[in-house]
């Protein structure tokens, strides 16, 4: 498999799921704001966001993919079957589950949003009665998007990337759909339009994939629930992959929390609008790579390929650095025209978007650190160990509420996302540190040159930018047509003096590059 041809695929339709993404962002900031409401729609989404990233899409794809690969492995040329009977008996397993966690939420939401907010600064019974009321309306989307992540998981190990990576575009379909159809005259109705909209969105993404891995010729069966020997080891894995793989949802959760109680309205859709920012890079490049690493990597060491292994999990990380550093620098060095031209028009005002363009400075720090944690816990969860990731996380969580409340009254707004970007930048010595020591993961030559050449050439793009940037400024406040021309000249401007000075550094040749896309496929 050619691990760049299978980034594009997944990559690209992450990427144009964050621009749709921002499309929604920028929609619900001309007809919500920064106050109140957008808080507490953005606070109902935090919740079952959190545990798809911890349960659905995180845990469960951690410990299912590897099981899944093996099952089929281990049968031969024509294992699908037995793969499919072990995904029959997680789904009866977890359904359950997720209908007992779904209701609970619903009863308890009071309690859960008071947690997830700590009071919500400020607010009044009526209002607070109000964040509950969106919690609700959003929950089920956690129970629809699980199921999303069974079928995802199942058709990512035949290698069909590309059909889960589109199904976020329907969330975002959904969401603007509702906005341009149902806003309302008053923040509050719009707001809990979109909140009814998550959910209707999980249905959508379910009937998707569900159709999708009918045409691969896979069909999940309902069965009674039944512990089989396989169940009890995913469930087992699940649990320390829960806090391994959503250590930085946790860190916005807790940032999210801090910034509710502590700071004025508005700062929650600060800091959530700059994280979507940041989450674009890390969905064109992260979410790609841990979507291809997983199973690849999985499948070589099955067959005891650990050369293989390594040279992808090598490649893995030349692309993150490839991509990643340049996005770094210019999220911190052109985060205000960015931020301007995407929200500041109808209700989001220009204080409002220089608050967000410092959370986004502080956000960007940790950019590399988010993606590298999804090129390097790969190397565990392929080996089937769920635990020395849960181990590091804590630690990595501990440092983040520490930072939280460091930072928190000094920083104001700022506070929460560097607290974030620090203790992401921990995890990932923590791993990187211990797949060496181990000998699971050793910095091949290419890999040693390339990288300190790639971080000078993102340093020489973003001192260009730092020049360039009052000639954009002008224009990003203006017409719609303004606005998007001058972030198109922003970002190939940028692109442009990147890929020129990655030549000049040496950092990749043309060579090089041909090499990169015409890899040969990769050992399976």
């Amino acid at each position: 498999m050619n691990l760049s041809k299978a980034l594009g695929s997944v990559g690209g339709l992450t990427l144009a799921s964050r621009v749709l993404g921002l499309v929604r962002d920028a929609l619900f900031a001309r007809f919500v704001g920064a106050g109140f409401a957008s808080d507490a729609f953005l606070i109902a989404f935090r919740l079952p966001n959190m545990f798809r990233a911890l349960f659905a899409e995180g845990a469960f794809s951690a410990a299912f993919i590897p099981m899944f690969n093996r099952k089929v492995a281990e049968a031969g040329s024509d294992g699908l079957p037995q793969g499919v009977r072990f995904a029959e008996d997680a789904l009866s397993v977890l359904l359950p589950i997720l209908i007992l966690m779904t209701a609970a939420v619903e009863v308890a939401a009071y309690p859960a949003t008071w947690l997830l907010t700590w009071g919500f600064n400020d607010a009044t019974p009526a209002q607070f009665a109000y964040v509950v009321e969106l919690c609700r309306l959003t929950f089920p989307y956690l129970l629809l998007i699980s199921l999303v992540s069974l079928f995802g998981g199942i058709l990512n190990s035949l290698h069909r990337f590309w059909v889960a990576a589109a199904a976020p575009i329907l969330l975002n379909l959904t969401l603007i759909v509702a906005l341009l159809v149902f806003h309302a005259e008053t923040p509050l109705l719009t707001a809990r339009n979109q909140a009814i909209a998550v959910t209707l969105s999980g249905a959508l993404q379910l009937l998707w994939l569900w159709w999708a891995c009918r045409r691969a010729g896979v069909s999940l069966r309902l069965k009674a629930p039944r512990l089989s020997p396989d169940v009890k080891r995913l469930l087992a894995l699940i649990w320390p992959a829960a806090a391994g793989a959503g250590a930085v949802q946790i860190n916005l959760v807790i940032s999210t929390a801090l910034a509710a109680r502590m700071l004025e309205h508005g700062s929650v859709t600060y800091i959530y609008m700059a994280d979507r920012l940041n989450q674009l890079p890390l969905g064109l490049v992260g979410i790609g790579l841990g979507t291809v690493l997983l199973p690849t990597i999985s499948r070589l060491l099955g067959k005891g390929d650990e050369a293989g292994a390594m040279e992808t999990q090598n490649r893995g990380m030349e692309l993150a650095l490839f991509l990643t550093l340049p996005a770094t620098v210019a999220l911190i060095i052109c985060g205000l025209p960015i931020v301007a031209a995407l929200f500041q028009h109808g209700a989001f005002s220009a204080t409002d978007s220089v608050a967000t363009a410092q959370a986004l400075a502080a956000f960007s720090i940790g950019l590399p650190s988010y993606i590298l944690v999804k090129v390097l816990t790969p190397g565990y969860y392929a080996r089937s160990d769920t635990r020395t990731p849960v181990r590091y996380a804590t630690v990595s969580m501990a440092v983040n509420l520490i930072l939280n409340l460091a930072l928190i009254v000094p920083l104001r707004h700022m506070g929460p996302p560097l607290a974030t970007a620090i203790a992401s930048t921990v995890n990932v010595a923590l791993l990187y540190r211990t797949l060496v020591q181990r000998g699971h993961f050793q910095a091949d030559a290419q890999l040693r040159r390339r990288a300190p050449r790639l971080a000078l050439s993102a340093l020489l793009m973003g001192a260009a930018m730092w020049f360039l940037n009052d000639l954009f400024h002008p224009f990003v406040t203006g017409s719609t047509i303004e606005r998007w021309g001058a972030m198109a000249a922003l970002v190939a401007t940028g692109v442009l003096v990147y890929a020129a000075a990655v030549f000049v550094t040496g950092a990749v040749r043309p060579a090089d590059l041909k090499r990169l896309i015409r890899r040969p496929a990769l050992k399976e």
